[in-house]
C-alpha cells in the first residue's frame, strides 16, 4: 500500500526538508507552496495525509483544508509559527489531528504522520526504546542531510558535534590556517 502525503508550505526550503525527511520514512510526498496549488495537487494526488501551514501567501491554510476535505478522505496535520489559542481551537473544530509549532523536530512530524497512517515505526538499530524520546533522538548514529539557506548541505550529526565530525578543510576555514 502506498502512503501519500501532501505538504502545503510556502517556505520552500522548509517544505523541501519536510519532503525529503518523510520520503526517507518510506512515504510518497508531493509539495505545494500556495493554497490554490495545494488544492489542485490534492485533487490529482489524493493524499492520505496533508501537512499544511496556517499562513499561506494566497489564502489561509484552513481554506485549503476545507477544499481538500470535500474531495475525499484525508487526515490533516497543521504546522504553524503562530500558535494562538484561536488557531488551535479552530484546528480542533475542523478535525485537524495534530498541530506542530514551528520549529519542531522532523521526527515529531514523521511520528504524527505515521500514527495517522497506522504505520508502526520500528526502532532503528542502536536505539534504546526504554528511554524517553529526547534521549533516543540524541543517541541516533545515522544522520540526515539538512539544506541550509545558502543552499549547502550538512549532516545533522556534524552540526550537533562539530569537534568529532569536521572535515580537515572545514577546520582550516574556521581557524584560518
Amino acid at each position: 500500500m502506498v502512503n501519500k502525503v501532501l505538504v502545503v508550505e510556502d517556505e520552500q526550503l522548509l517544505a523541501q526538508n519536510l519532503k525529503e525527511y518523510l520520503e526517507a520514512q518510506g512515504l510518497v510526498v508531493r509539495m505545494a507552496h500556495e493554497g490554490a496549488a495545494g488544492i489542485g495537487e490534492a485533487e490529482r494526488f489524493a493524499p492520505d495525509v496533508m501537512v499544511f501551514d496556517y499562513r499561506l501567501p494566497d489564502m489561509e491554510g484552513f481554506e485549503v483544508l476545507d477544499a481538500v476535505r470535500q474531495n475525499g478522505k484525508c487526515h490533516f496535520v497543521l504546522i504553524t509559527g503562530h500558535p494562538t489559542a484561536e488557531v488551535c481551537e479552530r484546528a480542533r473544530q475542523l478535525g485537524v489531528s495534530h498541530i506542530l509549532f514551528k520549529p519542531f523536530p522532523l521526527a515529531e512530524l514523521a511520528r504524527a504522520v505515521c500514527d495517522l497512517l497506522g504505520i508502526k515505526r520500528e526502532p532503528r538499530a542502536g536505539m534504546d526504546t526504554s528511554v524517553g524520546f529526547v534521549e533516543r533522538r540524541q543517541s541516533r548514529t545515522e544522520s540526515f542531510p539538512l539544506q541550509l539557506y545558502d543552499g549547502s548541505w550538512v549532516l545533522a550529526d556534524r552540526r550537533r558535534n562539530p569537534s568529532t565530525s569536521m572535515a580537515p578543510d572545514d577546520e582550516q576555514l574556521l581557524t584560518g590556517d
